[in-house]
């Protein structure tokens, strides 16, 4: 279930708070390859399968930007902006990934907000993120992402 935010001076009512998890998506290879196609990025541990079983891997695994791409996606199963005129995606503080995610495994995201302090017109708001694969001991990609939200 979603956190809904009213309005962008919501948001400071919930810095430090976890807002909660996305539904498990299955990363398949063709999600993989349709990306090593629009970013030029063939590296076989991502899309040759066959030659990954013997890589350092065991197995194929998706692209780290691939992982954090799907970040906006499934922070939409989490968090929902009501009430303002517009949103966009300012960038990123620090972006790591401590494990790989296997094809065919299935990934989630989980967010809390860091911080938030204004900006002209509207709030900057700091998020920290984890996307975990299933049966990880430790996460994928943890990323410190901003956003900026406008009346």
């Amino acid at each position: 279930m979603a956190t809904t935010v009213q309005g962008i001076d919501s948001f400071r009512d919930l810095v430090g708070q976890h807002l909660g998890y996305s539904e498990w998506h299955r990363i398949d290879q063709d999600q993989v390859n349709l990306f090593a196609d629009a970013t030029g990025d063939h590296q076989w541990i991502h899309v040759d399968p066959e030659r990954a079983k013997s890589g350092p891997f065991g197995t194929a695994i998706a692209h780290g930007y691939l992982t954090l791409s799907l970040a906006p996606v499934f922070l939409g199963e989490v968090l929902v902006v009501e009430g303002i005129s517009m949103g966009v995606n300012y960038g990123c503080n620090k972006v790591r990934f401590p494990a790989p995610v296997p094809v065919g495994s299935k990934l989630r995201l989980g967010a809390s907000v860091a911080g938030v302090e204004d900006v002209s017109g509207g709030v900057q708001v700091v998020l920290d993120l984890t996307l975990d694969t299933e049966g990880s001991t430790k996460p994928s990609c943890v990323a410190q992402v901003v956003y900026r939200y406008y009346r």
